[in-house]
């Protein structure tokens, strides 16, 4: 499994362009999932570009929610890639592109890839089961990391988190994971580091994280 940020507010490889907002390519089970498209398309296919990632091989979008830094690049993005797009029901659908998939409880994308649902009226997250356990990636986690982590541990333990955090700071909750990547908007990262030096990973644009 192999994750590429592609938008947020800092940059992990020179040469690319940091906004505030997510996106990130997953590459698991044969499978391209963009999850989340940043808040400026042109910002958001620049960093595509330099990274060697061609939008017309992506297979799904998810959306984790409708707020504008992470649906901001999603009508160019399906300009050229009219792919199949899962949004929570809360979400408004875009115009154009191919099929809108909405999302209300959870979801099995594909064998191993799900949806957490709609939680708290506002996002989904998403769930990848790997042989080691579940990774979850996160947009903004507006219904919180607790709500998030008890319908992901339905599915088995859940061992990375990687994503946008807020204001997170139940951090007893994260203490087993093998890994934790905060990206976006998380408040804590500092405290989130000092605590957990060994399972934290530097978020950024270009960061590569492999499970």
């Amino acid at each position: 499994m192999r994750i590429t940020i592609i938008y947020d507010n800092e940059v992990w490889k020179k040469g690319l362009k940091a906004d505030w907002g997510f996106s990130c390519l997953i590459e698991v089970y044969g499978k391209n999932i963009l999850f989340d498209t940043g808040a400026n398309a042109n910002i958001l296919l620049w960093n595509m570009a330099k990274l060697d990632i061609d939008p017309t091989i992506i297979d799904e979008v998810v959306i984790s929610h409708a707020h504008w830094d992470h649906t901001g690049g999603l009508l160019d993005f399906l300009n050229i890639n009219p792919c199949r797009v899962y949004i929570p029901l809360s979400c408004p659908a875009p115009p154009g592109g191919g099929e809108v998939i909405k999302v209300k409880g959870p979801l099995e994308i594909y064998e191993n890839i799900f949806s957490t649902g709609e939680l708290s009226g506002i996002e989904q997250s998403l769930i990848v089961k790997t042989e080691a356990g579940l990774v979850v990636i996160a947009g903004c986690s507006h219904p919180g990391v607790r709500e998030i982590f008890r319908e992901a541990s339905r599915l088995g333990k859940i061992i990375a988190l990687i994503g946008g955090l807020h204001g997170f700071n139940e951090f007893n909750i994260v203490r087993d994971l093998e890994k934790i990547c905060p990206t976006h908007c998380t408040q804590y990262k500092k405290e989130i580091k000092a605590l957990y030096p060994d399972k934290y990973l530097e978020g950024g644009v270009g960061k590569v994280i492999e499970i």
